[in-house]
């Protein structure tokens, strides 16, 4: 009995096997897939036999080799994406490091949460203020000065991608254009082009130098910029033009952002208006008639109203937030 069993598997086996084969080498001759190939081949090989077209073939030397640096730019930027506080710090322009962070941090939990039980003498209202000044403030000040700063690199860059277009077409040579904005230009512009001039004195190539100010400037205008001189390093073509273009670019898209803000701006006023109500109301309650709304203080059931109320009215402010956010 066990030999038959040994026998089936052994057959068995040797039918997924013929069957794979089969599959591998039959079907493909059955579906047009060999001759498909072999057309492409010929195609492709009578293309490349035909005299005097160099232009061509250097055409398509170009493109394949842009195609091969733009898919070293993705596979660069996909291991880039993991931002660590260090990052954060830098893209905050923050000269702190992880220690000096951590401390500033545990500060503010000691703090927030001494104020918190001096103040209401309720131990979890403490914990809350500790996890708040612990997490919370230090996290939402990163956020802040980073939205800042990125805000003031994107007025500025346009200008410095100017300098580089006339300083090329009059003749000189990209790294010494990268030098003058590094030593002219505006806050923070100026600080991330000398990154870059000091990154070149450690060894860096001017392609790898500029690719890591998307690192520090996490944001479309700096990705474009790092390709365009990535790119123009390993296959040539003319920079000025590029750049030139890229200015363009650069500056309709600070046109659509204003564009775009100045027509959100009556949605955002209607959001605060909207926001602001059940404070104005509260407050108004307070003053005509306090003993109705000291009700929501002073008894539980007002107090778990008034949680309850505050969950919904985050939410309703992280919806409106939502709908008025636009990326550009």
């Amino acid at each position: 009995m066990e030999f038959e069993l040994r026998q089936l598997i052994v057959m068995g086996l040797v039918a997924l096997a013929v069957g794979g084969v089969g599959w591998a080498f039959i079907i493909p001759y059955m579906e047009g897939d060999f001759r498909s190939e072999a057309r492409q081949k010929k195609l492709v090989g009578n293309v490349k036999a035909k005299p005097g077209d160099a232009g061509g073939r250097n055409t398509g030397t170009r493109n394949k080799q842009i195609s091969e640096t733009l898919k070293e730019i993705e596979r660069k930027q996909k291991d880039q994406n993991r931002v660590s506080l260090e990052d954060r710090l830098s893209q905050a322009g923050l000269a702190w490091d992880r220690k000096k962070f951590f401390t500033i941090s545990i500060v503010l939990a000691i703090v927030c949460g001494l104020l918190a039980l001096f103040g209401s003498g309720n131990i979890f209202i403490a914990a809350g203020s500790v996890v708040i000044g612990g997490f919370g403030i230090p996290n939402w000040l990163l956020i802040f000065l980073r939205k800042r700063r990125l805000k003031q690199f994107l007025e500025e860059f346009p200008n410095a991608v100017d300098v580089i277009v006339r300083g090329v077409k009059s003749g000189l040579p990209l790294g010494d254009c990268i030098r003058i904005i590094g030593s002219e230009a505006a806050e923070p512009v100026r600080t991330e082009f000398r990154q870059i001039v000091e990154s070149q004195s450690l060894g860096l190539s001017l392609a790898e130098a500029t690719s890591l100010l998307y690192k520090r400037v996490p944001c479309s205008e700096s990705n474009f910029f790092g390709i365009v001189i990535e790119i123009q390093s390993k296959s040539g073509g003319n920079l000025a033009e590029v750049l030139g273009n890229l200015s363009k670019v650069l500056r309709d898209r600070r046109k659509m952002r204003s564009k775009v803000q100045a027509m959100s701006m009556e949605a955002k006023a209607s959001a605060g208006i909207i926001a602001s109500l059940p404070f104005i109301v509260a407050s108004l309650v307070y003053v005509t008639s306090p003993e109705y709304i000291l009700l929501l203080f002073q008894t539980d059931t007002g107090k778990l109203v008034l949680v309850i109320s505050g969950i919904w009215m985050m939410i309703g402010v992280g919806v409106m937030k939502k709908m008025i956010a636009f990326d550009i």
